[in-house]
């Protein structure tokens, strides 16, 4: 058993969310029970996941996806209303981390997005080291690349480019990161790897020659908060578990 407000604070320290200028707040969203046995980790604070959570018998819900983005409204109706009060009837924790979880160099999605492609990083750029690069082991067709891609995430990706160029330097930014393309092409990378596409990036992607590989929000962010969850069970000795809830998105 850990106090939530001790698994807060560890959490912030670890990714350092100061570092970020975020479009939410990162920690802890909502507050429920004060002591946590066991977390249920997901991508997104889904209605779907919120149940599942419950169900499994969660404590406290950690996603890379929570509540309460800029712009949004701000007034507790509808869908926001049903999710908080789910929250808040069940006595259930939220924790959200968006950019720290993404940019973490060990449990962070491009960290572990890496690690699911072989691919070995070299560094990082953009703001906050927000996107990363590294090499694959051994140079390959576009084709050949984007066939393990699919294997790994089993998911089929939006390929842009040459399917025979050969291709072994990586970009990479989980999630909606299309608009680092161009610094991605600056970085004189051979493919940029990212979740989702936008119009003009088959332009940017055709006109540079750097392949681009929309492998899917969902599908490129499901690892960083497995990493997470997982290292907080093990620093503070609790339960967790990863509930995947299906998005082709």
């Amino acid at each position: 058993m850990v106090l939530v407000q001790e698994l807060a604070h560890y959490t912030q320290q670890l990714l350092q969310i100061e570092r970020f200028k975020d479009y939410c707040p990162n920690g802890l969203q909502v507050e429920g029970k004060s002591e946590i046995r066991k977390i249920v980790s997901g991508v997104s604070a889904s209605m779907a996941l919120l149940e599942a959570a419950h169900k499994a018998k969660a404590d406290l819900i950690l996603v890379h996806h929570g509540y309460f983005w800029k712009n949004e409204d701000v007034r507790v109706v509808g869908i926001k209303r049903r999710r908080l009060a789910y929250l808040l009837k069940h006595d259930l924790n939220l924790m959200a981390y968006h950019l720290p979880l993404d940019a973490h160099a060990e449990l962070g999605n491009n960290a572990q997005l890496a690690r699911i492609l072989c691919i070995t990083p070299v560094g990082f750029a953009g703001e906050s080291g927000i996107l990363a690069y590294g090499k694959l082991l051994q140079a390959m067709p576009l084709q050949h690349f984007a066939a393990q891609v699919e294997m790994a995430l089993q998911r089929k990706p939006l390929v842009m480019g040459n399917a025979q160029k050969s291709v072994q330097t990586v970009a990479w930014c989980t999630g909606a990161a299309q608009g680092y393309m161009e610094e991605a092409i600056a970085l004189g990378v051979d493919v940029f790897i990212s979740g989702e596409v936008s119009e003009q990036t088959t332009h940017l992607a055709l006109e540079s020659g750097v392949a681009y590989i929309a492998a899917g929000h969902h599908a490129t962010e499901r690892y960083g908060v497995q990493a997470l969850g997982a290292h907080l069970a093990e620093k503070f000795n609790i339960q967790h578990e990863f509930i995947d809830i299906k998005n082709p998105v």
